[in-house]
């Protein structure tokens, strides 16, 4: 064996490198191969989902679009939460929660919202929803006509003088706010309604969405209708 002795005395880094340039080769290719391109992000905020509804939410929702499961998925949040309520249970959630969802948000990594009220009221007031009033309108009429009954508005502040008052307390709040329908109350969902909540859970867009098309066909698979319009594109893998 003296010849493996001298190959190893005398190329031993050059085998190494050749190692480490087959490893990222292969990690590259096995990547690539593996990979999978995602359709939606959904996020649960202050809403726990049983099995049954969480596959509803998520494999129902490929099933619906006919998606091709080795090539497409699907990103589903759950476990978040978001109080004021030092006394909530909660409440100890609340900062590891923020973080994630500030992190999703500013990543474009976070789409659709399904929420319970005091979620809804903090991503409205801080300017992250679409307009759903304004978008369905315009993006698909259709599913506007059919969702409109169940649209819930709510504020956005504009500006306020939060920061002035941590300087000088003897000022009052005052702040600048437009209100708009940022909600979609879900009451009318079979699967909510199948989950029997006793809250009321809303769904909101996020703003920055790129994923118009698929968010689209998931309020058509929410809401129970049959999408008949060639709005929501079923193709959509924006990642």
């Amino acid at each position: 064996m003296k010849w493996i002795q001298h190959i190893l005395a005398y190329y031993k880094f050059p085998l190494v490198i050749l190692c480490l340039f087959l490893y990222f080769i292969g990690w590259n290719i096995h990547g690539h191969l593996t990979h999978k391109d995602t359709l939606l992000y959904t996020a649960l905020v202050n809403v726990n989902a049983s099995e049954t509804l969480a596959g509803q939410l998520n494999q129902g929702f490929m099933d619906y679009l006919q998606a091709d499961a080795s090539k497409t998925t699907l990103q589903f949040y759950s476990g978040l939460y978001l109080t004021d309520n030092e006394w909530s249970e909660w409440h100890e959630y609340t900062y590891a929660s923020r973080i994630k969802i500030l992190a999703a948000i500013e990543g474009k990594l976070l789409d659709v919202v399904l929420m319970n009220r005091e979620a809804f009221d903090a991503f409205s007031q801080n300017g992250y929803l679409l307009d759903l009033d304004s978008f369905l309108s315009t993006q698909d009429p259709e599913l506007y006509q059919a969702l409109q009954p169940s649209l819930i508005s709510n504020v956005v502040v504009l500006e306020d003088n939060a920061d002035d008052m941590v300087l000088d307390a003897s000022l009052s709040y005052a702040a600048v706010t437009e209100t708009h329908c940022f909600g979609l109350d879900l009451s009318r969902c079979p699967y909510i309604k199948q989950a029997g909540f006793e809250d009321t859970v809303y769904l909101g867009i996020l703003a920055n969405t790129p994923r118009t098309d698929t968010t689209l066909s998931y309020l058509w698979y929410l809401s129970g209708e049959k999408q008949t319009s060639l709005q929501g594109s079923r193709s959509s893998t924006t990642p």
